[in-house]
């Protein structure tokens, strides 16, 4: 569930929160890994994307592709994860184990 687009991060925060998953690590990888790529499809909307859209007006929206990519992303978390695979994201991956070693 934390992988699902656009709203998954509310399980994740769920998931994080909660006692229940306190000593499962790879639910937790996931909550934070899914938590992480909402935080990067943020940062590419609003950042991003308003900035291109203020500064060039005429300017085809290529920034629309970062979103894409992450749509892509978690479409295949969702399959990934589906199956039982714990499949870790180059950078996303990383910083979900250091907060796992964290908490």
């Amino acid at each position: 569930m934390c992988y699902i687009p656009w709203f998954g991060w509310l399980a994740s925060v769920w998931i994080l929160a909660t006692e229940r998953f306190r000593g499962d690590r790879d639910v937790r990888f996931h909550a934070y890994q899914g938590l992480y790529l909402f935080v990067a499809w943020v940062i590419s909307h609003w950042a991003i994307g308003l900035w291109f859209e203020l500064l060039f007006d005429d300017f085809p929206p290529v920034w629309r592709l970062a979103e894409l990519l992450i749509l892509g992303v978690w479409i295949l978390m969702l399959v990934k994860t589906s199956n039982g695979s714990r499949y870790s994201l180059p950078v996303i991956g990383e910083l979900s184990e250091r907060s796992l070693d964290q908490s």
